[in-house]
């Protein structure tokens, strides 16, 4: 995972602003080519919410925070405070705080972007307990995180929170909290309220990952909804697909609320679904139209979740906005 890590940090560091802001305009309309019509995006530095504010979708942008020791957290903290303070909120387009993960912020900034997005109420996302070395880490202070960290110039073994829980336990606000991956969680981590863990499939297997908890989290109570992570970790950004790869593996999971996770769960996680994700009166006419396979069958949400080829449209705010070719 460090090693993939590394070459991630890489290849950022070759993209010139200019190349990024065509990378950011290039997922966004990968996004509505498959049918997404609500974003959440963690962005460096916020730099995609110009082209999510003027995009034909709703989104979330979260502002990303790293920051392990005491100068670079109160630098981080300081340059978020600004950003958000600078946000012009659309109709369609809201702002959010992103502390990256334990390993990469320190125990207190966690806390502090909490009361960053407090009032009003924006909501929060942290990747969290997404590899064996996270949680080595956290809980040893040993493994490969060290050695990256100390080569990055950004270890301190003091900065770090002491348990996965107690991440958990500082974002623990009444705004909306998303816990990315949450692969290595124990089945009955106490999951703060108005929370969501967001499984993302085939980066999970991409890494190897053991069996995700997702259905154990889903038993509790806890919501749960997809994600794709990013193209540095899955093929491509079709939440659709992503969906199918879960129906692929566990063909025995209910269809139905296989889609609740990709549309009303997820708007939920986000904050929109007063608005958004659901086909319901006084919500906005949001929907992909999607080919299906030439048959019958007795539960529709086979046909819908079996991999099938085809245009699809998308609709956003009742208008038809792209179709694959």
């Amino acid at each position: 995972f460090t090693d993939w890590l590394r070459g991630v940090i890489a290849f950022r560091s070759t993209r010139p602003p200019e190349q990024t802001h065509a990378d950011i305009r290039a997922g966004l309309a990968e996004c509505l080519r498959f049918g997404t019509t609500l974003v959440g995006d963690i962005a460096s530095e916020g730099a995609s919410w110009d082209a999510l504010a003027a995009a034909p979708t709703r989104a979330v942008v979260f502002r990303e925070l790293l920051g392990l020791t005491e100068e670079r957290a109160a630098l981080a903290a300081e340059a978020c405070g600004q950003w958000l303070a600078g946000r012009r909120e659309t109709a369609t387009c809201r702002a959010g705080v992103s502390p990256h993960a334990p390993y990469s912020v320190r125990a207190g900034l966690f806390g502090l972007a909490g009361q960053l997005v407090r009032e009003p109420k924006r909501p929060l996302a942290v990747h969290l307990a997404e590899s064996l070395a996270e949680v080595e880490l956290i809980e040893s202070r040993r493994g490969p995180f060290v050695a990256f960290l100390k080569g990055l110039g950004v270890w301190d073994r003091d900065g770090m929170a002491r348990h996965l829980t107690d991440v958990m336990t500082a974002c623990d606000f009444r705004q909306p909290k998303l816990f990315v991956h949450g692969n290595h969680l124990a089945p009955s981590s106490r999951i703060p309220r108005n929370s969501t863990v967001v499984y993302c499939p085939r980066t999970h297997a991409a890494f190897g990952h053991p069996p995700h908890p997702f259905r154990e989290f889903l038993a509790r109570g806890v919501r749960v909804c997809l994600g794709t992570d990013s193209l540095a970790s899955s093929p491509d950004l079709d939440v659709l697909a992503e969906a199918r790869f879960v129906r692929a593996r566990y063909p025995d999971f209910p269809g139905a609320q296989l889609l609740r996770m990709v549309t009303l769960s997820a708007a939920e996680a986000l904050g929109w679904a007063d608005e958004a994700g659901s086909l319901e009166p006084g919500k906005s006419a949001d929907l992909v139209a999607v080919p299906l396979p030439d048959r019958d069958a007795p539960d529709p949400h086979e046909l819908l979740l079996a991999d099938h080829p085809g245009a699809r449209r998308t609709m956003f705010r009742g208008r038809w906005r792209t179709s694959t070719p």
